[in-house]
């Protein structure tokens, strides 16, 4: 029995990994560490089809380790302990599939082997692990971040396979094919060679143009021309639609969205519109986002089209403001351009050799507040937040806010 297309196309040296040239190009760091045998632990972290696992396959090979596998969300500790076994004395490699997913006694058994050299872990996972990965695992390797597969490269990357494959696969594709292909397949590698194999199996000896594909694929209609609405501008729509209080301007794009199928990509664009959109005018939306996640997750399509709906409508009538985002990307423009000075020595809790005043305890005093400072010196008199009037919630937010500048200035 012949293996999937995907699993033979695989990638064997680093020459042959798709868009991911800053680890692996010519000077990228994956390939300088195993030119220089710099054998380290890492993390890869990126979207599906990315080619995580791919990526540390080649390692292996590159590094010359033997490699071994444990998903941190199905195997058992005995397992791991099983591989360090086999791996101690000669060297190998263990790529920790979902290591945002290790539990604490697998990884208490794992890290002192991954600091002494016994093993190199190749941690992978979808999330950021910034986020997501016990802070014990993370400083035992270096993070790289994987980029989304560009419809350019993926496209290259099939018409690549497709001449290696040339015996078996014989079918004349259009260009207008493969494009479909890459956006159908949201740009995963895997997903595309798995739809081109398809194609090619029943197709074979004859051209296929895209009507033909879409008969065979199946997957929503996608406008290809890239100068009219493709998906990612329809997800730019359906925000902005939201943004600008357009109820049926919404529910249309979301219509659209719904048409594709593509759950995960709506409730991420939600996510952030709750948050940066909506805001502090009504932050009672950040409960109900993720109650519809947690629904739309239960109920799948057609049904899910209900919450979504419902949340969607909710969105573009609820007020809105963006002054969290205003004010953290101005405190973070402050930290970008170097401007970091030393903390107040009253809010340093270790000792130090310099005068320090004593930290006044806001809980001891009427309305829970004392005035004393807490930015540097430097930035003593930065105003990063603005609040707005366009919720209720928030225009007491700025009230406060008000109050407490004003408190804060006439007693200096």
């Amino acid at each position: 029995m012949k293996r999937p297309l995907a699993h033979r196309a695989r990638p064997e040296t680093f020459d042959d990994i798709v868009g991911q040239s800053h680890l692996v190009g010519a000077d990228g760091v994956l390939r300088k560490m195993a030119e220089q045998s710099a054998h380290a632990s890492v993390i890869l972290y990126g979207p599906p089809g990315t080619g995580k696992t791919t990526i540390a396959s080649v390692m292996a090979d590159q590094f010359g380790l033997s490699a071994f596998t444990f998903n941190a969300s199905t195997d058992t500790k005995a397992a791991l302990k099983q591989i360090v076994e086999q791996a101690t004395g000669y060297g190998a490699l263990v790529v920790v599939d979902e290591i945002h997913r290790m539990k604490k006694d697998v990884q208490d058994y794992l890290l002192p082997h991954v600091e002494k050299g016994d093993v190199i872990m190749v941690g992978i996972t979808t999330n950021n692990p910034y986020h997501s990965v016990n802070p014990a695992i993370r400083s035992r390797a270096h993070v790289f971040k994987l980029n989304p597969i560009t419809e350019e490269a993926l496209v290259s990357h099939l018409k690549r396979i497709k001449a290696r494959f040339s015996e078996e696969l014989t079918a004349t594709i259009d260009d207008s094919v493969y494009a479909y292909i890459a956006k159908a397949s949201h740009n995963d590698i895997r997903a595309a060679i798995n739809r081109l194999e398809l194609i090619e199996s029943t197709h074979q000896g004859v051209r296929v143009g895209l009507e033909e594909a879409k008969k065979v694929l199946l997957a929503p209609t996608l406008d290809l021309d890239k100068d009219e609405d493709n998906y990612f501008n329809i997800l730019s729509a359906y925000q902005k639609s939201i943004r600008g209080s357009d109820v049926d301007a919404s529910l249309h794009y979301l219509a659209r969205l719904l048409a594709m199928e593509d759950l995960d990509s709506i409730l991420r664009r939600l996510s952030v519109i709750a948050y940066e959109d909506i805001g502090l005018a009504n932050p009672s939306v950040f409960a109900k986002m993720h109650a519809c996640a947690a629904a739309v997750e239960r109920l799948g399509l057609p049904e899910a089209r209900i919450p979504l709906a419902a949340l969607t409508i909710d969105l573009a009538l609820s007020p809105k403001s963006n002054s969290a985002v205003k004010a953290i990307d101005k405190a973070l423009a402050d930290v970008e351009a170097g401007k970091t000075p030393k903390i107040p020595n009253h809010l340093i809790n270790v000792a130090n050799f310099e005068d320090k005043d004593d930290y006044l305890y806001p809980h001891d005093y009427p309305d829970h507040h004392v005035v004393q400072q807490y930015l540097p010196d430097a930035l003593k008199d930065a105003i990063y937040y603005e609040g707005v009037d366009t919720g209720k919630y928030e225009a007491a937010l700025k009230g406060r806010h008000t109050a407490i500048r004003k408190t804060n200035h006439d007693k200096k």
